[in-house]
């Protein structure tokens, strides 16, 4: 079953619902902009930065990725991006989705990034029963690279008295998202590793070039 299937909508939906979070996302930048808030700006801008990668690997590569995974991904970043604007002091939940659901989106990227250099290697097997560690292993680490970088941005802020584009609430922060990150590669460990296999197709051919 792929992800349009899962989710229930046409690629045409997921296209349109894509090109709608990327309306949103360069309005957020243009908000940090026009308000001089240079995390906003920097959040907006870099988020959008990222959901044009899908595009560019199809022109450079000539690979398509699922329309409903590249939504998968826009949805995790817009969620990011969107917080900035004020859901995460709103909300108390607004972190723990947001987290949930980018780490549903890292855990699928490393997979596909480990699968494709085992399918390249010939001295590489990793043992099925193992990958569902790795998975949760590799999101753990990007975790703390994560947090590390939310706090060494809040320090250079705060130096330069902007506001932060990241930001570390304290240590139950730190330990509440790293739970929920840990969700988000459990979702993909148990079942949602399947829906990034032509992904993973991808890198083992790119290896092999």
């Amino acid at each position: 079953m792929t992800v349009s299937e899962s989710i229930g909508l046409s690629e045409r939906r997921e296209r349109l619902l894509t090109r709608l979070l990327q309306f949103v996302l360069a309005g957020v930048f243009l908000a940090g902009v026009v308000t001089l808030r240079p995390g906003m700006a920097v959040n907006g801008a870099f988020g959008l930065a990222l959901t044009l990668i899908p595009a560019a690997i199809r022109r450079e590569y000539d690979y398509t990725m699922s329309p409903a995974l590249v939504l998968w991904i826009t949805i995790a970043i817009g969620l990011h991006s969107v917080g900035s604007l004020g859901p995460y002091s709103w909300f108390s939940w607004f972190d723990s989705v947001t987290h949930t659901v980018s780490a549903t989106v890292v855990a699928g990227l490393g997979y596909a990034t480990f699968r494709g250099f085992e399918q390249h290697s010939k001295e590489l097997h990793v043992p099925a029963s193992f990958r569902p560690v790795f998975i949760v292993v590799f999101v753990l680490a990007v975790s703390v690279v994560w947090e590390l970088l939310e706090f060494s941005s809040g320090q250079v802020a705060q130096v330069l008295s902007i506001e932060a584009p990241l930001i570390v609430y304290g240590v139950d922060d730190i330990v509440t998202d790293m739970v929920f990150n840990t969700v988000g590669g459990l979702i993909v460990a148990v079942g949602g590793s399947r829906y990034f296999v032509p992904l993973a197709g991808f890198f083992r051919r790119r290896f092999g070039s």
